[in-house]
């Protein structure tokens, strides 16, 4: 007894379901590690009182990790007087490479146990659903060198084995969606991405004040 149904309806089934079962095991490539990611501890820092244009703290992974900024001539950033439209060259060293990282101006939390925010530039448009990146102008930027989404965002990191990343902001107004940096005290920080959103080892801040208008 033959099947009734045509040998071309087969293979187009068939393959059909080859697609399907590729595409979930990419779904599941991809959630996986987001699912299953172990916090690896805080960061160790102590947010200085002072404006200061470098910090460094030990992690509890064992990683030192180093955040500075500075103006385009190469100077030491002035964090206590920065404006809107005003450029910051911000650079970091010793991250964990296997952790994407948020980078933008954020409220400084009361415990290092919470996550920084709200931020002034969010999170970089298009992060988590593609589109992130830009060139110029970036408010807040999205590194990480994860292969299921380096193409969705500002950057990778320019070493994955030392950790570093070098980007370029644009100082945002000082207030929005409710944050006012003129009033609480914020700062120019790293934070893990949503693959890790609860990991706060990556977190380092730098704070900063805004020109008076």
């Amino acid at each position: 007894m033959t099947s009734s149904r045509p040998r071309p309806v087969r293979i187009v089934l068939i393959a059909l379901l080859a697609v399907a079962v590729l595409v979930l095991a990419g779904a599941l490539a991809v959630l996986l590690p987001i699912l299953t990611h172990q916090s690896a501890g805080g960061s160790g820092q102590e947010v200085p009182q002072d404006f200061v244009s470098e910090v460094s703290a030990t992690g509890a992974d064992g990683r030192t990790r180093t955040l500075s900024a500075e103006t385009n001539d190469g100077k030491p950033a002035e964090l206590d007087a920065i404006a809107p439209g005003e450029s910051l060259v911000v650079t970091g060293t010793g991250f964990d490479s296997g952790i994407g990282i948020y980078l933008a101006i954020c409220a400084i939390p009361e415990s290092p146990e919470e996550k920084p925010g709200p931020c002034l530039g969010g999170i970089p448009e298009g992060a988590e659903t593609g589109g992130a990146q830009a060139e110029t102008g970036l408010s807040s930027a999205w590194i990480t060198s994860d292969w299921a989404w380096r193409a969705f965002a500002t950057q990778s990191y320019d070493d994955d084995a030392t950790g570093t990343f070098t980007a370029t902001l644009t100082v945002p107004p000082a207030t929005i969606d409710g944050l006012d940096c003129r009033v609480s005290r914020c700062a120019i920080t790293t934070r893990a991405d949503h693959t890790a959103a609860r990991d706060r080892v990556q977190d380092l801040l730098l704070p900063v004040g805004f020109r008076a208008a």
